[in-house]
């Protein structure tokens, strides 16, 4: 639970921003030709572990908002100064909305210790990053992204007032789709919810 009403508010605030940034980029890949891949079960979902159950506790939302959002947003601002012209603009409004989601990341982070959960996000957002001389290095060498990994790593760290990175990623693993090491998904429960049958359940029968 969140410490104060206001902290709560504001958090449900940010999270209804970041869906409605998704929808953007989703609606931006269907126009790139990209298909939508399959909802059927929690695996199909290309999420970070983080997400793959509710958090319990509000350092996991600090952690996803400093952490996790911020590497999010970098990769965002590389591809608005890419060479993809229907990303460059319509992500302009999306990372406007992001500036306030790394003050308010930034601000929580020194006031609770989160630092389990923080060096988790780290971790799972070099993941998601990915490591180097794969998908994102060609991408910025075709001028699809602003930066590669290497860069993105840095800009990240200085983000976090340069706390120092998890060291000893471990690649073998690494799945280049869905963008992390550990196996899983989302729960049945936020599988329902996303796919809507959370909310069809408390619809007036019809006829």
């Amino acid at each position: 639970a969140a410490p104060t009403l206001e902290a709560d508010i504001a958090a449900a605030a940010m999270g209804l921003d970041d869906i409605g940034h998704s929808r953007v980029l989703y609606g931006s890949l269907r126009e790139l030709g990209t298909p939508d891949a399959g909802t059927d079960d929690g695996a199909s979902y290309a999420n970070v572990p983080f997400l793959d159950r509710p958090w319990t506790d509000w350092s996991e939302f600090v952690a996803a908002n400093a952490v996790l959002d911020n590497a999010f947003t970098l990769m965002m601002e590389a591809l608005a100064n890419g060479n993809v012209d229907v990303l460059r603009t319509r992500l302009k409004k999306m990372l406007q909305e992001e500036r306030y989601h790394t003050l308010h990341g930034h601000s929580w982070m020194q006031e609770v210790k989160a630092g389990a959960a923080l060096e988790r996000a780290w971790r799972e957002s070099l993941e998601w990053i990915g490591p180097e001389n794969a998908d994102v290095d060609e991408l910025h060498g075709a001028g699809r992204l602003a930066h590669g990994v290497r860069d993105l790593r840095r800009l990240l760290e200085e983000r976090l007032d340069g706390r120092i990175p998890p060291s000893g990623l471990e690649w073998d693993s690494w799945e280049p789709v869905r963008r992390r090491t550990q196996p899983g998904g989302i729960d049945q429960a936020t599988l329902e919810m996303l796919q809507g049958l959370a909310e069809k359940r408390y619809m007036p029968a019809s006829g």
